[in-house]
């Protein structure tokens, strides 16, 4: 099984333009995802896919390998897709450039999905992460998933689910952390479908896989993972990486 990583890095965020290239101790945010990835070892190849000339010299003068996107693309699936359409690969890891703490362990779970779906019933794979602090709850930022008794997504949404009305069933509320895993075939189909209504409307393309019946497998990380949308989670994240080095 060939599997190899894609980190989708646009110049332009509508949140925090630039915020790949700001300083993360020392090294830019999409230098230190970039070395993340590689160092776990899982990967036969690892690329960054970029609409940007700058973040594609930084990620060759850091000695990575990075690719330019031919086209204008709405979603990092898409710039996925475009990278990976001609290079042999059974599955492809979607390790998002603002995620440096991207660590092995999670990738390991994400990848034993696929190496137990003999029936290869299973389209793409996920991270979620129990958050329970209601600032956190109630962010459109954090995207939050619910999952049947199997841990096959159900649905995602930037309002808290599920609705809590009871009080008496205790249900975690997990955030959706976006690192993926595809079966290459999975990603193809969705690159060459169009928008669905329930994506457009949320501005969740995973979304779009789940309204075309595609199973998505959700694995649980005791990780929490700090996504830089804002300049409050890049101070975040120096806290963080300055804790943990």
């Amino acid at each position: 099984m060939k599997v190899i990583a894609v980190i989708p890095a646009r110049y332009e965020a509508s949140r925090f333009p630039a915020k790949l290239l700001q300083d993360l101790c020392g090294k830019s945010v999409i230098v230190r995802t970039y070395e993340a990835t590689v160092e776990t070892g899982l990967f036969d190849q690892v690329l960054v896919a970029t609409d940007s000339e700058i973040i594609y010299k930084e990620i060759v003068a850091h000695g990575g390998e990075a690719v330019m996107s031919k086209k204008e693309h709405d979603c990092g699936s898409d710039r996925i897709a475009e990278a990976v359409e001609h290079i042999e690969a059974d599955i492809i890891i979607n390790v998002q450039g603002d995620e440096p703490f991207t660590n092995q362990v999670d990738l390991e779970k994400l990848l034993e999905v696929f190496k137990n779906d003999t029936k290869e019933s299973i389209a793409l794979a996920s991270l979620m992460h129990e958050i329970k602090q209601e600032q956190e709850i109630q962010n459109p930022n954090n995207v939050k998933v619910i999952t049947d008794l199997r841990g096959n997504a159900i649905y995602f949404s930037r309002s808290p689910l599920p609705y809590r009305r009871s009080q008496e069933v205790a249900v975690p509320i997990y955030k959706h952390i976006g690192i993926y895993a595809f079966r290459k075939e999975a990603l193809l189909d969705f690159y060459n479908s169009d928008a669905t209504p329930l994506e457009l409307k949320e501005k969740i393309e995973c979304l779009r896989y789940i309204e075309h019946g595609k199973k998505i497998s959700m694995i649980v990380t005791d990780q929490a993972s700090i996504g830089i949308d804002t300049p409050a989670d890049l101070d975040a994240a120096r806290e963080l990486w300055n804790k943990n080095n």
